[in-house]
């Protein structure tokens, strides 16, 4: 099982403690996605951000729901094999 993150580089030329809001999320628990694939939206610094699959697989669990913020290092999701 692997996670779903925000990428590292997203978290680039931001002050220490920011934190993005979770916009949307594309696809729900139980819906197959391909790596490349865009799972959610976040926002972050007035920037829109998709969050792609790291990997083919199957979304397991969402562990930060739409509209909650998200801190660094903090997993969005959890991908499971399909």
């Amino acid at each position: 099982m692997s996670e779903i993150h925000l990428p590292q580089d997203a978290w680039q030329d931001v002050e220490p403690g920011t934190e993005a809001l979770l916009e949307q999320w594309l696809v729900k628990p139980g819906d197959s996605v391909k790596a490349g694939q865009s799972v959610a939206v976040v926002v972050m610094v007035k920037t829109s951000i998709d969050v792609l699959a790291p990997e083919d697989g199957v979304l397991d669990q969402v562990l930060i729901e739409a509209d909650a913020t998200v801190a660094q290092g903090k997993p969005l999701a959890t991908l499971r094999a399909a």
